[in-house]
């Protein structure tokens, strides 16, 4: 197994190795109740390691040890926190700004924790950012390599048609190289402006309004309406949340950790 990537949560009721009864750990995540989680296991519903575990007393560390339920992630219980904002326009994606601009760290001034952003948006953007203080996360999230798709709706200058929408998903080439997208929905269309939904995996500068831009049809307005399973949903503008425990066992698949 790989080493644990966050501190273990102090309130755990770890025996002298560190270990837990699983259908315990289950019940105290919030999965079901002990009885149910031991039904679950019963059911050939539990994998540890990627092996399916029946027998009710086994026993997990919940700092090292993979753990699904009915395919689902568990995330390892710590002290780590993984947040998401709704970021309004205006606000500079940086915890700190020598010119003295809004920026997120006023948004979440009330944590204790030493939060740092997951990627960033344009300071004239709005929507989606992750912040956490879990570092390695934090990371592999914003490496393009793991390709976490990004979807983002935006309002345009002029009437988009269907060839548009084709020539973006046929693949468009910037300055700074080729663009991948993988979703493009038309919205609504009308002669003075238009609304496009976009997804991409790519975090390059700017880089949807550079993209609708170079087809002919500049960015008046952006908002990042989901990162990988996060939606916006009904999240206001300025709020936070917590990840669910299903987000975050997503994220943690797609990273690898």
């Amino acid at each position: 197994m790989s080493e644990p990537r966050a501190e273990q949560r102090r309130d755990l009721p770890l025996d002298e190795d560190g270990r837990i009864r699983i259908q315990k750990l289950l019940a105290l995540a919030g999965v079901a109740s002990r009885r149910r989680s031991e039904e679950l296991m019963l059911d050939g519903l539990v994998e540890i390691n990627g092996e399916v575990v029946t027998r009710l007393g086994t026993k997990v560390d919940p700092a090292r040890d993979v753990i699904r339920v009915d395919g689902k992630r568990l995330p390892p219980i710590s002290e780590k926190v993984y947040l998401v904002l709704n970021k309004p326009r205006g606000v500079v994606s940086t915890m700190s700004d020598p010119e003295g601009r809004r920026t997120l760290q006023d948004l979440v001034a009330g944590r204790p924790e030493r939060l740092f952003h997951v990627g960033r948006l344009d300071t004239d953007t709005s929507g989606l950012i992750i912040l956490t203080n879990d570092g390695d996360f934090a990371h592999r999230l914003a490496h393009p390599s793991y390709e976490v798709d990004k979807t983002y709706v935006a309002e345009v200058r002029g009437e988009l048609f269907p060839r548009v929408r084709k020539q973006l998903l046929a693949g468009v080439t910037l300055e700074d190289g080729p663009v991948t997208v993988t979703a493009a929905r038309i919205v609504e269309a009308t002669p003075a402006k238009s609304i496009i939904e976009l997804t991409i995996h790519e975090g390059r500068n700017r880089i949807v309004r550079r993209l609708l831009d170079h087809v002919g049809h500049p960015v008046t307005r952006l908002t990042r309406t989901r990162i990988g399973p996060i939606t916006l949903g009904r999240l206001g503008v300025g709020e936070l949340r917590e990840l669910t425990t299903d987000e975050l066992g997503e994220l943690l698949d797609v990273t690898q950790l």
